[in-house]
């Protein structure tokens, strides 16, 4: 089974914390690769226009993000980034293949990569 999430929080969808699930606002789910691919490709479209600044991985993982979208953590005493997270999974693991080229080339990183350290200490 595939899946693709739609996730909003204080990291990118690659970083899978142990409570990285709570993050999740949208799942979606789909028998056949492709159905998903295409799924995946429209939610990336409808995303990205929303947002200034994309960062994306080659296996179906991608960020967005705005300036000044951020939450205050009172552990990091300091302002998170907020990110907007597109995944397509398989079987709740990302995927090892690669995505259409053109998601993860044209992505513009270009913000304040952080997250909460307590997430980094539990790794």
């Amino acid at each position: 089974m595939y899946q693709v999430i739609t996730m909003y929080g204080d990291n990118e969808p690659w970083w899978f914390f142990e409570d990285w699930r709570e993050d999740i606002i949208e799942e979606r789910k789909f028998d056949c690769l492709d159905e998903a691919a295409t799924y995946y490709l429209q939610k990336w479209q409808e995303i990205s226009s929303e947002y200034t600044y994309t960062n994306a991985k080659p296996n179906y993982l991608s960020a967005f993000w705005n300036d000044g979208d951020e939450r205050w953590c009172d552990e990091c005493d300091e302002d998170l980034q907020q990110y907007k997270g597109l995944a397509l999974l398989q079987n709740d693991e990302q995927v090892s293949f690669e995505s259409v080229k053109d998601l993860y080339v044209t992505a513009n990183e270009c913000a304040k990569p952080r997250c909460c350290k307590s997430n980094l200490v539990s790794q």
